[in-house]
């Protein structure tokens, strides 16, 4: 589904060059749910904007569901990015002018579905996160574990082969990140791949995998050594 060789990020100014990523190396399967740790300015954020097509990268090799990523151009990347991928913000990134059925609407609006299928979609993607009744609502209207219900339902609606998800629990207290938790994990299991950044190593442990980075360069770590560093943190938290 995403492979990544040797893959380098510089950051370039007139006096320093800041390397972001280095012999950068990934593969993510079709069906997998990945998560990705590490420090902050460990090369995440960097990792997931290049993986996401909203960045280029110096070197190596990106390729996504087949597609050689180096030699596409702006419009070439922006397709691959609508046909293939869905995002998922710590913010939301909700309209507050909008209600939930126009939230949804507008990325099915830029890539040119008619409003017959828009409304199939819409609807499907909003009962699939359980806001089916609630599609005339406002964001304002809604907790915050359902404001990132729409958020993940826009993205959904798309029928993206890849989700990227950057901390989607991180505004939300305990209870609400475990349900968003499990409606990742429905989704996953209903066939999409999700790549998901996360400082709590409690949620990274449910994933199949855990990609940690550290200094812009990747090592898997095993999903018993995950759910060690989360049985850590569970013991520090009950002692403190």
């Amino acid at each position: 589904m995403m492979r990544m060789n040797n893959l380098s990020k510089v950051y370039r100014t007139h006096m320093i060059e800041t390397h972001a990523l280095r012999g950068f190396d990934i593969h993510v399967k079709e069906g997998e749910f990945v998560a990705v740790t590490g420090p902050s300015g460990s090369g995440k954020t960097t990792f997931l904007n290049i993986a996401g097509l909203l960045e280029e990268f110096t070197g190596g090799e990106y390729w996504l569901d087949g597609v050689d990523v180096r030699g596409l151009d702006d419009a070439g990347r922006s397709k691959l990015r609508n046909e293939k991928l869905g995002f998922i913000f710590q913010g939301f990134n909700l309209i507050p002018d909008l209600n939930l059925f126009d939230n949804v609407d507008v990325p099915l609006r830029y890539r040119g579905f008619g409003a017959a299928e828009r409304k199939q979609r819409i609807e499907q993607a909003l009962g699939q996160v359980g806001l089916a009744s609630r599609q005339k609502h406002y964001p304002a209207e809604l907790s915050g574990g359902q404001q990132q219900r729409v958020a993940i339902a826009r993205a959904l609606a798309g029928s993206p082969k890849l989700l990227l998800a950057d901390e989607p629990t991180g505004n939300l207290d305990s209870q609400m990140a475990r349900g968003v938790m499990e409606l990742l994990e429905e989704i996953n299991a209903g066939g999409t791949t999700i790549l998901m950044v996360t400082h709590d190593p409690e949620l990274a442990a449910r994933a199949h995998r855990n990609v940690h980075i550290i200094d812009g360069q990747v090592s898997d770590l095993t999903h018993e050594t995950a759910r060690s560093l989360a049985a850590a943190k569970a013991a520090t938290a009950a002692n403190a």
